[in-house]
């Protein structure tokens, strides 16, 4: 008996890039928001693990992939970077009601648009994101779609129609297994998006790409709240120099290991 095609659905999210330079962030305290200077936007690291969760699943299972993504201003050319690595479909959920978004909110939005979608099996998010890691979103969202949810799973597989996950602990970690359809948050562990030739970007560009807006997805304006921020500062440290004097190697040495206890770093 054939299975059916499963119906994968990845969240992706487009960040400033975290591997930037520090001093390619900027920080307005008073409009409270961090400024990337001279750096392009990326897909959160994390959730292209979830992308590579799926893509190992499409490996040994027929499979549709659709990545979808939610901003104000989105860029295109970063986003086709997961149609490019093997997802199918592409769907950007763009508008101007989407900027800065609290977590809540966000699902709120996403579980939405997969309402719109309609079937599903299995959807993926990272972890966390790369610019706020606050690591919640994919929970609420299984919570508002009212399905069972895995956080941290660092290996999926699908056993006769069940979804087994080793889900990380403290210490290791819990082989558990839940129905489709299920909500997982990928951890790192799940290992990094595949190489991707200059000729599958290429050939990305020509694919079409779904767009909705907020009057497409049957949204309650009110329910939408902005990311509330109470103080952003950026950090200044100062630094201190000290030599560390003695006879010999071995006294210099063991100064530097009493001036390190006295300032507590061993």
């Amino acid at each position: 008996m054939k299975m059916k095609q499963l119906q994968i659905l990845v969240c992706i999210k487009q960040v400033p890039d975290p591997e930037g330079p520090v001093d390619a962030f900027g920080v307005d305290s008073e409009g409270k928001k961090v400024i990337p200077v001279g750096i392009p936007p990326v897909i959160n690291p994390f959730d292209e693990n979830a992308l590579e969760a799926a893509f190992h699943i499409k490996d040994t299972h027929s499979a549709k992939i659709t990545a979808i993504s939610m901003g104000e201003k989105l860029a295109q050319p970063i986003l086709r970077k997961a149609l490019a690595a093997g997802a199918d479909d592409l769907i950007l959920l763009v508008d101007q009601h989407f900027k800065d978004l609290d977590s809540c909110s966000t699902a709120y939005v996403l579980s939405k648009a997969i309402r719109k979608i309609g079937a599903y099996d299995l959807i993926l998010t990272g972890r966390q994101a790369g610019d706020w890691e606050f690591g919640v979103t994919g929970l609420l969202i299984a919570e508002m779609l009212q399905i069972p949810s895995i956080n941290l799973a660092r290996k999926i597989e699908i056993r006769d129609d069940e979804i087994w996950a080793e889900k990380l602990t403290h210490d290791g970690y819990e082989l558990v297994k839940a129905p489709m359809p299920v909500l997982i948050t990928v951890s790192n562990e799940v290992g990094e998006l595949r190489y991707i030739s200059i000729r599958a970007l290429q050939s990305a560009s020509a694919k079409p790409v779904r767009v909705y807006r907020a009057e497409d997805l049957d949204l309650d304006l009110r329910r939408l709240t902005a990311r509330q921020i109470l103080n952003l500062s950026a950090f200044h440290g100062q630094r201190k120099c000290r030599f560390v004097e003695g006879d010999s190697h071995q006294q210099k040495g063991e100064n530097l290991a009493l001036k390190l206890r006295e300032d507590r770093v061993i």
